[in-house]
């Protein structure tokens, strides 16, 4: 008989994962912890079982814009396949908005909220996109609406009801570039009640949401960011005729293609400011850290899914008489993915957990100043280990990693973004400094460093917990001394926020090892912390280039 390989499956997936199930039996209450297991038992067992078969059944299944009906008027319907409406229902009836909203968990609230988003994320298409736009929408409208509009908005962005759930666009990006917002061109004319927008939004995640938040200039303003104000509008009226906006097209992506990412013109839209006619950009910063917080846990849960199926292959795969999982050299590949999931997990849902505290005012301040940091940090570092995991994963699988209908490349592709959409490495790094200088932060962040490091009691993880302590120490001191040379410290910035990242999520790693080796004996966390450090931390490098032989080598 030929020999057929078997494909790799997925266990249950809140079971399956030792880093998850311990990290939340370590910092939920009891009450709390027994409360919430069953149901995200049951994420777990959706997100293995009928969510993911939709993912591989779906695959091909992309959205489709249709601009014309056939008696000549412009309707610009987007159509998403049955799998995307399925997501949808399960999201509302899950809460993976309205928990954090609902607060029945108190500052727990966002650690219930993004271990649920954790496990369903990875089978479901990039779904998480307008789950967090959502998320962020309904943040901002909290805090900045009038009455009005937040009571009757605020309870659609947080229903469980699928028929009553609305989801919410963010419109920033431009022709005129992404990150550089302040050059926006879109501009908003007072009219009775509010303003109408006249511009080009060059990239739309979630075209078919309900609503959006966007950013325009209103008529007589400065340029600059400065001269920005943050709207609100809907996309279509009661007779579900568009909003004076029209769908120019969908765009063709390297990945996320189940994402109905489109670009947009507003002939006249009707928008409402939402906090004053200026500083746009300083009222979206709500939206932007929940958007980068969800951007994070999706990365690490891609990780893991990564992991989860490589693992399962290991097993069946048989090669020169034997299995994967007998192989060391496939063991010490299968590690040290490993080591880089867990301890991204750990950085990512200390975030999570710090963000839920500061919702519910329960979050002292010096911690409040140190998340400021950690918020952009959390991003753009685990944004570039999502990247390069998924690339070893796809080749743990040979051939096999290379052809798309086995659905393992969408793991490579769909991470691609998670590095560039919600502020490039490079913006993050600049603004990650920004907030260190805004909230005097660096010495917060090093006392929070080696408060988590010196946890350590173990011989060998003492020696891990110093790496973590001096990376941060390195760090800090370049950025003490670059800091008034602007061209030294923008080339460097890149480097000492990553190794500021690897260095938090070190230290975090190595206080969880301890727990781990304390209350079950198991050494697993601690040879990751170990494996996590021989991949680096301090990115910093002992002798730099001069700044015009960086300019030589990049140029040419």
């Amino acid at each position: 008989m030929a020999f057929i390989q078997s494909p790799p499956e997925l266990a249950p997936q809140f079971e399956d994962d030792r880093v998850l199930t311990r990290y939340l039996e370590r910092h939920l209450p009891a009450d709390v912890h027994a409360k919430v297991t069953p149901g995200l038992q049951h994420l777990g067992e959706l997100a293995a079982g009928r969510l993911y078969q939709l993912s591989i059944e779906h695959r091909l299944s992309e959205p489709a814009l249709t601009q014309w009906d056939p008696w000549g008027n412009r309707v610009d319907q987007v159509e998403v396949s049955a799998a995307w409406r399925e997501y949808a229902r399960v999201a509302a009836e899950q809460g993976l908005v309205s928990i954090a909203y609902e607060r029945e968990h108190g500052g727990d609230s966002r650690l219930v909220q993004f271990a649920s988003v954790y496990l369903f994320a990875p089978s479901t298409q990039t779904y998480s996109c307008p789950l967090a736009m959502t998320d962020g929408a309904a943040r901002t409208l909290e805090l900045m609406a009038e009455p009005a509009l937040k009571g009757r908005v605020l309870p659609h962005l947080i229903s469980r009801d699928p028929d009553q759930a609305w989801t919410s666009g963010q419109w920033m990006t431009e022709r005129t570039g992404g990150s550089d917002v302040g050059l926006s061109e879109t501009v908003a004319r007072a009219v009775d009640g509010g303003f109408r927008l006249y511009g080009t939004k060059w990239f739309t995640s979630a075209v078919t949401s309900e609503v959006a938040l966007t950013l325009a200039r209103p008529e007589g303003n400065p340029p600059g960011g400065r001269g920005l104000a943050l709207f609100f509008l809907e996309l279509r009226d009661a007779a579900g005729r568009l909003n004076g906006l029209s769908v120019n097209r969908l765009k063709e992506k390297l990945g996320t293609k189940h994402l109905p990412t489109a670009e947009l013109t507003l002939d006249g839209t009707f928008a409402v400011p939402l906090a004053g006619l200026d500083q746009g950009i300083r009222h979206m910063a709500n939206m932007l850290n929940l958007t980068r917080t969800w951007n994070a846990v999706v990365s690490v849960a891609g990780m893991r899914r990564g992991l989860a199926l490589a693992r399962d292959f290991a097993r069946r795969r048989v090669a020169f008489g034997a299995p994967l999982s007998n192989k060391p050299l496939h063991l010490d590949t299968l590690a040290g993915l490993s080591a880089e999931y867990e301890a991204a997990f750990q950085l990512v849902f200390e975030e999570v957990r710090l963000l839920g505290r500061a919702e519910t005012g329960e979050l002292p301040d010096a911690a409040r100043r140190v998340l400021a940091v950690l918020q952009p940090l959390a991003k753009l570092v685990t944004g570039k280990q999502a990247v390069a995991h998924a690339s070893e994963v796809l080749e743990c699988f040979g051939g096999a990693g290379y052809i798309e209908d086995t659905g393992l490349p969408a793991l490579l592709r769909d991470a691609q973004v998670l590095s560039i959409w919600e502020g490039t490495t490079n913006v993050l790094s600049l603004e990650a400094f920004r907030a260190m200088q805004r909230e005097d932060a660096a010495s917060l962040f090093l006392e929070k460093v080696r408060g988590h490091a010196e946890a350590a009691k173990d011989a060998h993880l003492t020696t891990v917990a110093q790496a973590a302590i001096a990376g941060a120490e390195h760090a800090l001191t370049w950025l003490k001394g670059a800091v008034g040379t602007p061209p030294v410290f923008e080339a460097g910035a890149r480097r000492a926020a990553l190794t500021l990242a690897r260095s938090m999520a070190l230290a975090l790693l190595v206080e969880h090892a301890q727990w781990e080796l304390d209350q079950h004996g198991d050494a697993r966390s601690a040879s990751a912390a170990t494996l996590f450090l021989s991949h680096g931390v301090d990115l910093i490098g002992a002798n730099g280039l001069a700044l015009s032989d960086v300019q030589a080598l990049a140029l040419g």
